[in-house]
């Protein structure tokens, strides 16, 4: 299934080590908030310092303008790293050029380093030939171990693999087994569940899923689209009018597969104090939307689901940020949490809601990378792992 090196496979003793990290996380006022995918780089960071190696960790950080900005400095990631490690871990303040060369020529074995964020260049982002050699001088050998950038053929990501030795990190490795296991060789039935807003988004996945899975649940704003196409009038409810062609087509190619709520939860306006009623699937009334699935088809969806070997699930059922407007969504984590199944889930908002729902531990595999899990489940190659080496 994954048959690419891994970390285990190559000697690190006395060496040093790039690791491309996910540290793309929260921070405000110098503080990190959610440390999800700092701890999910652990077990990798760990393993190479005990195998002896001098570990230079690199990551980008949120959208930075082309240039350095304060804002976006990983500082303070370095210092929330130190506290989960118990040990120094040093800083440079560029990830190439003389100070990240200075910093990781004085590394010693056992020694971490977190280099400033990558996007503070451009060039990072156009895979750049220069930017991808600056980095590959700091170091022997080259893991990626960031998923979440795994689909982006970036100069950190891809550009460095083709001047070290690439391998896989523990992390990359766990993610790609198990969303590729579950696409590719699932415990049936497979089920896939998928929300959010845009039916945009997931055209591919939809109709590569269409060939792997046994049912497709939809729920979220993409049902509206759904709904419209099938002749409902939607009131003020989220649609994409450019996708009515394309989601008759899909409903057309996949009618034996995919299924849709049969009842909704309305509300008069879009806030979470809105006044809101449950009605069965039909023309939603003038001024109202539809901000989530009603309770039978989360009764009707969690029967498809308890029978199911694997559920993938990405994308939440409503706007599960207003608590009027999540039971949808908490009503699906339930129901994957205690279906015993193979349980996959990706994509930055169902993430959000599972962790929020209390039922993360009861879930097979959390992906840590959005973009990265809607492209493998779109069938789709990942510049990141394909430039590492094959076993």
């Amino acid at each position: 299934m994954f048959n690419k090196k891994t970390v285990r496979d190559i000697d690190v003793k006395g060496k040093k080590v790039f690791v491309r990290v996910d540290f793309n996380v929260p921070v405000k006022d110098g503080v990190v908030g959610d440390d999800t995918r700092i701890r999910a780089a652990l077990p990798t960071i760990e393993y190479l310092l005990d195998q002896g190696a001098a570990v230079i960790l690199a990551s980008h950080l949120g959208r930075p303008k082309g240039g350095p900005d304060p804002k976006y400095s990983l500082k303070p990631v370095a210092d929330h790293l130190s506290n989960l490690l118990g040990k120094p871990v040093a800083f440079a303040e560029d990830c190439i050029g003389p100070a990240a060369e200075a910093a990781a020529a004085a590394l010693k074995p056992g020694e971490v380093l977190v280099l400033e964020n990558t996007r503070f260049h451009p060039e990072e982002e156009k895979n750049d030939e220069g930017m991808s050699r600056a980095l590959a001088k700091l170091a022997d050998v080259y893991v990626n171990d960031a998923f979440g950038t795994a689909h982006r053929a970036h100069a950190s990501t891809a550009g460095i693999a083709a001047y070290l030795p690439a391998v896989a990190g523990f992390l990359l490795e766990k993610e790609i087994k198990y969303l590729g296991q579950a696409i590719d060789d699932p415990k049936r039935p497979f089920v896939a569940i998928l929300g959010g807003a845009k039916i945009s988004d997931k055209i591919g996945v939809i109709k590569n899923l269409l060939k792997k899975a046994d049912t497709i649940l939809i729920g979220g704003g993409m049902a509206n689209t759904f709904f419209k196409a099938q002749g409902y009038p939607m009131g003020d409810s989220l649609v994409e009018d450019e996708a009515l062609e394309t989601a008759r087509g899909l409903l057309e190619e996949g009618k034996e597969k995919i299924r849709l709520p049969v009842d909704v939860v309305i509300a008069d306006k879009f806030d979470a104090e809105a006044e809101s009623r449950v009605m069965p699937v039909g023309p939603v009334p003038d001024g109202w939307r539809i901000l989530d699935i009603g309770p039978e088809t989360v009764a009707s969806y969690a029967k498809v689901i308890s029978a199911a070997g694997t559920v993938v699930w990405n994308g939440p059922m409503g706007v599960f940020e207003f608590p009027k407007f999540a039971e949808g969504t908490f009503g699906i984590a339930r129901a994957v949490a205690s279906s015993g199944a193979i349980s996959v889930i990706g994509g930055g908002e169902s993430v959000a809601a599972i962790n929020q729902s209390g039922l993360a531990e009861k879930i097979t595999h959390i992906s840590t990378g959005g973009g990265a899990s809607l492209e493998m489940l779109e069938g789709l190659e990942l510049p990141g792992v394909a430039a590492l080496l094959d076993k």
